[in-house]
């Protein structure tokens, strides 16, 4: 990794990603042209964000004339968690459960294995108590990411396990270069954000 960047304000996307590449670029003494692809986020997430994101990466590569890698966030944050995970011996034994925090009792989900192949699909998910038996009777799930705390209440197995991850953009690093390798690539005209769910708005109509 030649260098990194990030932002939590949701609102300023927009204004700061394109100044934050080019100082990036500029720092670590590098052209646009000496880009080969541009990997994203594809979601789910902030509804601004990844529009934001997405707009941005295919400006990029249509510009370029070079590849877009598309990538779900859940996958980068499953990335994370395998790369990061302490007890390396018992690893093999697990299965990877990222949650996004989707409001009240609903996350953005999916089920990983070693290999990030899905076992469960990304989705919204209204959690209850048995959401998870179906893998918990023959699996240790470790659940983790902003939507986890609300399992460690509601859903009680000894195969069960909740643990704080961090994940940055630097998490899509291995992912997204075997996207490229493969010649994965998004189709510009027709890859969207993976929102999971409609757009959601609580202002009354007028």
């Amino acid at each position: 990794m030649l260098a990194l960047d990030s932002n939590t304000q949701q609102r300023d996307h927009a204004a700061w990603i394109h100044n934050a590449i080019q100082l990036m670029m500029d720092n670590a003494d590098l052209s646009m042209k000496d880009l080969s692809a541009i990997a994203v986020s594809a979601g789910p997430g902030s509804y601004t964000g990844l529009r934001v994101g997405m707009a941005s990466a295919k400006g990029l590569s249509y510009a370029l004339q070079i590849p877009m890698i598309s990538i779900n966030t859940l996958g980068i944050m499953a990335n994370a968690a395998i790369a990061n995970w302490s007890n390396k011996d018992d690893i093999k034994d697990y299965l990877f459960v990222p949650m996004i925090d989707a409001r009240r009792m609903e996350v953005f989900t999916a089920i990983y294995d070693l290999q990030l192949k899905n076992i469960l699909a990304p989705q919204a998910m209204v959690l209850e108590e048995d959401s998870f038996n179906v893998w918990l009777k023959d699996y240790r799930l470790i659940f983790f990411g902003n939507g986890h705390e609300k399992c460690r209440n509601l859903i009680i197995h000894e195969n069960a396990r909740f643990q704080d991850i961090t994940f940055s953009a630097s998490d899509m690093i291995s992912p997204a270069y075997s996207n490229f390798q493969a010649k994965n690539f998004a189709d510009l005209a027709y890859t969207e954000p993976f929102y999971t769910k409609a757009f959601y708005s609580p202002a009354k109509k007028v």
